[in-house]
């Protein structure tokens, strides 16, 4: 059986290609703390059996920030920040439209190869790609990242060390046979993320730098649904998304009876966190615990003492104001698919976007997404 359907993606040299698969991952974030490494991420989700939600949906990512978003109902490329709008021109985003329509029609002949790889035949499934690049604007040091994936799963990714993919899973392996015998597409490849995606990620760093470098101060409460339930330590409103969270007996960081959740993204372009403790009312009231929150907003760490007076009970309060942040979210960024699932562009167009056969390498000539 052949590998899934490769679709091609071109920087300004219309001759390089690359491709357009899948990844599903849950609520993908790139989470890099108090980093000075940006990131630029693309991410495409196609979706089979979901009725009423869209088929196909692209959403463009800096630093974690969304900066643009189509989808299959819509059919129209979307600012998703005002100095995005206003660093590019109205070609720019025609060219996005273009590109993201294209790369529709092969997501939808993607999933439909990835059901045949799996022997599915009906029900709910989902692809996603994600792929980008990192910059350290200290060290010059730059990444990239290209993944894949079905169902929530690893389906296939580009180890950038050896140039060559990785299968975790038996159904992946004619794909990978396929895109590694290709040593001209994956030199090309390491010229696009080494090269061409950095560049435009400097471009937009530059045009949001007073957005995408503000710092803004995480607000930090302990809540607690009842006596017996576990400690939360919340911290929200804060931004960049990078922070650290961590509870402390006697002045000691704790390993054990901690749960940490996501940095989920607010409604209004700053992140939240949570992280319980499980501990006894006995135990907190002989001992000295605190949850301590390190952020580059700080000068010096925020750290709240567990003990009553800084305890607010929430009835309900605490899940619900965590599922309030991100329904929020998910208006915001459009990307969630089954569950909670979010898995970009430039100003000369940056499309992820071809034509191909079920068994061919044959493309359409696109230009890239930064």
């Amino acid at each position: 059986m052949g590998g899934l359907i490769p679709c091609f993606r071109n920087p300004p040299d219309p001759t390089i290609m690359w491709k357009v698969v899948f990844f599903t991952l849950i609520f993908f974030c790139i989470d890099s703390t108090f980093a000075v490494t940006h990131s630029l991420q693309y991410v495409y989700t196609g979706t089979s059996g979901i009725p009423d939600f869209p088929e196909f949906v692209s959403v463009g990512l800096v630093n974690g920030e969304p900066i643009d978003y189509y989808d299959s109902k819509v059919r129209n490329v979307t600012s998703r920040q005002d100095w995005m709008t206003k660093a590019v021109h109205a070609d720019y985003w025609e060219q996005q439209i273009q590109y993201s329509r294209d790369a529709e029609c092969e997501m939808r002949k993607s999933i439909a190869v990835a059901k045949k790889l799996f022997n599915h035949t009906e029900g709910i499934h989902t692809l996603q790609v994600m792929y980008g690049c990192d910059w350290d604007d200290e060290t010059g040091a730059t990444g990239g990242q290209d993944q894949y994936g079905y169902d929530g799963s690893d389906f296939i990714a580009l180890d950038f060390k050896t140039m060559s993919f990785v299968a975790p899973v038996q159904q992946a392996v004619p794909t990978k046979v396929k895109w590694d015998s290709n040593r001209d597409r994956l030199e090309e490849e390491k010229v696009y993320f080494t090269g061409i995606c950095t560049e435009w990620l400097k471009k937009y760093v530059s045009y949001g730098k007073s957005t995408l470098e503000r710092t803004v101060r995480p607000e930090v409460s302990l809540l607690q649904k009842d006596p017996s339930s576990p400690v939360t330590c919340r911290a929200t409103g804060f931004f960049p998304r990078g922070i650290v969270v961590t509870w402390r007996k006697d002045g000691v960081d704790m390993h054990s009876d901690v749960e940490e959740g996501e940095t989920l993204p607010n409604g209004d372009g700053t992140f939240q966190i949570t992280s319980k403790l499980t501990v006894k009312p006995e135990d907190w009231k002989m001992n000295s615990y605190s949850c301590v929150v390190q952020h580059n907003s700080l000068q010096d760490d925020i750290a709240v003492l567990l003990e009553e007076k800084n305890i607010r009970t929430n009835q309900g309060g605490v899940s619900w104001g965590i599922i309030i942040g991100c329904v929020a979210a998910a208006l915001a960024l459009v990307a969630v698919v089954v569950g909670v699932v979010l898995w970009r562009r430039s100003r000369t167009g940056y499309g992820k976007a071809g034509t191909s056969d079920t068994d061919s390498e044959n493309s359409s000539q696109q230009q890239p997404k930064a």
